[in-house]
């Protein structure tokens, strides 16, 4: 009989989860407990619209910052940190030059000002061939239609361009001088063949450029050595540290919950959503509405994102109310009153499922999945005097609801019903909204303990890449239930046909959204 030796367990692994608008360290010792964690913030950059962005220094600037405190919360002695990693967002591109030095801020998945360049390939391509080879249906948030948006609007930049990276690329570049992307942040780039794994040949000449401006593709587990000092310090690590590439973060998220079973599903809502299933080989959907983005060790995970989730909530708390009197009420009062989203969720509480016939099409930001609409936009129907601010602010949620169950449906289409369907991302932390989703679904939730489900992803798999773990697989008992939300009968049946009324609402409304975006195109001009 063969024999392994037992993986060595000593020591720590910090989870470094780099998202849209801040980043979190998290320290986990060898058994993955959690030890200590810390977070950074940085702006999410509405310049104009359509556009999306988010400066590349700042983000540094934060993740250094965040892994300090992180270290430090852990009283972790020097050498005491293994490896460190990382996690980040998807489908974010900016332009650097011969040195790594940004020439450009770097747009996000938010940002759909290819929109055009996306639209005329189209017509000059098998749009579902090229789906089919690269897992990414032709959208502007993919780098083929932001480099080409880059190539014809801005011409110096895109010449002056050595390489078009993401956010996390620049990271390890500042940190080693090394341009390399993990499989699984290119394989969510529109221009990697996911069935070969390497740059595909006609995305490239769409895009107009050769694969020596983008980074080396390497597998997830790969650990990079050797940190420049000054960030080894900034950082309270050790030059030897490995630091693991890791791989998307929404990816890792679906690994953070335990989800490595086929049968298994992850709804997410954090910033945007999600709807993952793992597999062992890339899928797609003959109709286009998914997507399929490597993992690592020969795992894949298809599934479905929407742009408008969390940051909805978001839009409302910051133009829906003014919040002053929550710090005239810690003055007076010298207590801690109760935060925004505590407030925003009971006055949602208020308002009976359905939000008395209110509707809301939460697409400030376009949509991705299933319909793939950048010019999509946000609309009320059904607002009457008898609605206030409570009852757009349940809508809202309700919204993003009905667009969570609109990628469910169509990822049950390609991967059939799940066995079972864990919960994560920030939404959690609302137990209304949790239920909500349940009802809206028609399924029940598990939520999970962890909840840096990214983060744990990361580290699980730097300690996998480091020998601490035996595989990917190993996770599933690492991660605890937390608490179950069955859907309700009334409720679902309520949801369900409010639902057919949103989606009958959202494919009225198709010239409307073309005609819009027509005139945001020509902003500031007299038609």
């Amino acid at each position: 009989m063969t024999t392994f030796p037992s993986p060595d367990r000593t020591g720590y692994v910090i989870g470094l989860d780099i998202g849209t608008s801040g980043c979190r360290a998290v320290v986990f010792d060898g058994e993955c407990r959690q030890l200590a964690e810390a977070a950074g913030e940085y702006p999410h950059l509405f310049p104009r619209p359509g556009w999306a962005e988010q400066d590349p220094d700042a983000i540094f600037a934060a993740v250094l910052k965040a892994v300090r405190q992180a270290v430090d919360a852990a009283q972790a002695r020097p050498g005491q940190v293994r490896a460190l990693g990382i996690s980040a967002i998807f489908h974010g591109m900016l332009a650097v030059d011969a040195a790594g030095n940004p020439l450009t801020r770097a747009n996000t998945w938010a940002d759909t000002r290819a929109g055009r360049q996306a639209e005329e390939a189209r017509k000059v391509v098998d749009a579902q061939a090229v789906y089919a080879r690269t897992g990414c249906p032709i959208h502007p948030m993919y780098l083929p239609w932001k480099i080409a948006w880059l190539r014809e609007t801005e011409p110096e930049v895109f010449k002056k361009a050595a390489r078009f990276i993401s956010v996390k690329e620049y990271i390890i570049h500042r940190l080693f001088g090394r341009f390399v992307v993990d499989l699984s942040v290119a394989s969510a780039t529109g221009l990697l063949d996911t069935h070969k794994l390497c740059w595909d040949d006609e995305m490239l000449s769409l895009a107009g450029i050769g694969p020596e401006r983008l980074s080396e593709p390497v597998e997830g587990r790969t650990a990079l050595r050797g940190m420049k000092q000054e960030y080894v310090d900034a950082m309270g690590l050790l030059p030897d540290t490995a630091v693991v590439l890791g791989a998307g973060d929404g990816v890792l998220s679906s690994l953070g919950t335990g989800t490595v079973d086929a049968g298994q599903m992850t709804v997410m809502i954090g910033t945007s959503g999600a709807a993952r299933v793992m597999a062992r080989e890339p899928r797609t959907d003959a109709q286009g509405r998914t997507w399929c983005y490597y993992l690592a060790d020969g795992r894949w995970v298809i599934g479905a994102a929407i742009n408008n989730g969390g940051l909805i909530h978001q839009w409302i708390q910051d133009n829906f109310w003014d919040w002053g009197w929550l710090a005239d009420l810690r003055k007076a009062t010298g207590g801690e009153p109760p935060r925004p989203r505590e407030m925003m969720e009971a006055w949602a509480a208020e308002v009976p499922p359905g939000s008395e016939g209110l509707i809301f099409l939460p697409l400030l930001t376009g949509e991705r999945a299933p319909y793939w609409n950048a010019d999509a936009r946000g609309v009320l129907l059904g607002l009457t005097m008898a609605h206030g601010r409570k009852h757009i602010l349940r809508a809202t949620l309700e919204g993003v609801c009905y667009r969570m169950r609109s990628i469910v449906d169509a990822l049950i289409d390609v991967t059939g019903a799940p066995v079972e369907v864990r919960a994560t991302g920030g939404f959690t932390h609302s137990k209304l909204w949790v239920q909500m989703l349940a009802d809206v679904l028609g399924m029940e939730l598990q939520t999970i303990r962890t909840e840096q489900a990214s983060a744990f992803g990361a580290a699980f798999l730097a300690m996998v890449s480091q020998g601490m773990q035996p595989d990917l697989a190993a996770i599933r008992s690492k991660v605890e239930p937390a608490e179950g939300y069955a859907p309700r009968e009334a409720e679902h049946a309520l949801y369900d046909r409010l639902y057919k009324i949103d989606i009958d609402a959202y494919w009225a409304l198709q010239d409307q959204f073309r005609a819009l975006a027509e005139v945001r195109s020509n902003a500031g001009r007299v038609l």
